[in-house]
């Protein structure tokens, strides 16, 4: 993983724990394998990466010829797992679930903020200071009765349609193709097409994976079939939403929107969505950051800990699934 990533998730008592579980060389990390010893290759049977790990192709592998898991201590491990890993029968584990959680109370917080368009009468305050009658020209402040539609019922999507049940009489729409409807009931939801979803929401929540299937997936066509004043939030990935369109609706001051996420990323510095009061920006940061990344250290050493005692990884990748994973 690189420094950053190791230098954030591994504080001395994770590096001992560490070390307590399996034989570690001296230098615990390394940024790449060509900064490993050859004889630690050799007899590497688990890695831990993270963010920045190098690409485990045919030729890696062959360094490594007693590997037998990858556990990531980070999300999606699609950037650096290879066709030639899944063919040696080395298993992989991601931390991907505990990086959902701050990525859905960010969400959580981003849609009682915008019910109450929060954001985006701060950034009318600036100007309009001591006449406070533009608080009534963004729509209805409430977040009781809200209808918030979840695009994609993933990892992050499942949490924070659970975490919406602390609102008062919210409705929670979920549109995923792949999602069980019986789950989708579970968790207080109602599984819908997209067309039927958006002219009821007030909030439009993204948590779908950035797949070519995916790309663009709301643009010009859905937004404007968006009810005035509603809010787009994305926390997933930019290149879900077509930006020129975004901006288009954004620009005209129908829509409002929480972009954690743009595409790309970060936009130009011509893009106009940096100076509308009704915009929120802000630089990737639902997902763990800090302090926050411990929780997915902490899972890959738990899975280390399953491995030896011989148990199967609770936390398991599988070649089928990123398909349609992120």
């Amino acid at each position: 993983m690189g420094r950053r990533a190791w230098e954030m998730q591994f504080d001395d008592a994770r590096v001992a724990r560490f070390r307590s579980l399996a034989t570690v060389p001296a230098e615990p990390w390394v940024p790449d394998l060509d900064s490993a010893a050859a004889a630690d290759l050799a007899a590497t049977e688990v890695l831990l990466t993270g963010w920045g790990a190098p690409v485990l192709d045919a030729a890696a592998l062959e360094r490594m010829p007693r590997l037998r898991a990858v556990l990531h201590c980070a999300g999606s491990v699609r950037g650096f797992v290879t066709d030639a890993l899944w063919e040696r029968g080395v298993e992989v584990s991601t931390s991907a679930d505990l990086n959902a959680e701050p990525v859905a109370e960010f969400t959580l917080a981003a849609i009682i903020m915008a019910g109450k368009k929060a954001p985006f009468l701060a950034a009318d305050a600036r100007t309009s200071r001591t006449d406070w009658s533009y608080r009534h020209a963004r729509g209805r402040l409430s977040n009781s009765g809200l209808t918030i539609g979840l695009v994609g019922f993933s990892r992050v999507g499942r949490r924070v349609a659970a975490l919406l049940r602390q609102l008062h009489d919210p409705t929670v729409l979920v549109c995923d193709p792949y999602a069980d409807p019986d789950e989708v009931r579970a968790a207080g939801a109602s599984l819908v097409g997209l067309a039927e979803m958006l002219p009821r929401l007030d909030v439009l929540s993204i948590h779908a994976p950035d797949l070519p299937s995916t790309r663009h997936m709301v643009g010009a066509e859905q937004l404007a079939a968006l009810p005035d004043h509603a809010t787009v939030i994305n926390t997933a990935r930019g290149a879900l939403i077509d930006t020129a369109a975004l901006e288009r609706e954004c620009v005209s001051g129908r829509l409002h929107a929480v972009l954690d996420v743009t595409d790309p990323e970060p936009l130009p510095a011509d893009s106009p969505l940096y100076d509308l009061p009704n915009v929120m920006l802000t630089p990737h940061v639902a997902g763990s950051l800090d302090t926050e990344a411990r929780r997915m250290t902490d899972g890959a050493l738990q899975e280390l800990e399953r491995l030896t005692r011989g148990e199967p990884l609770a936390r398991p990748v599988r070649r089928s699934e990123l398909a349609r994973s992120a």
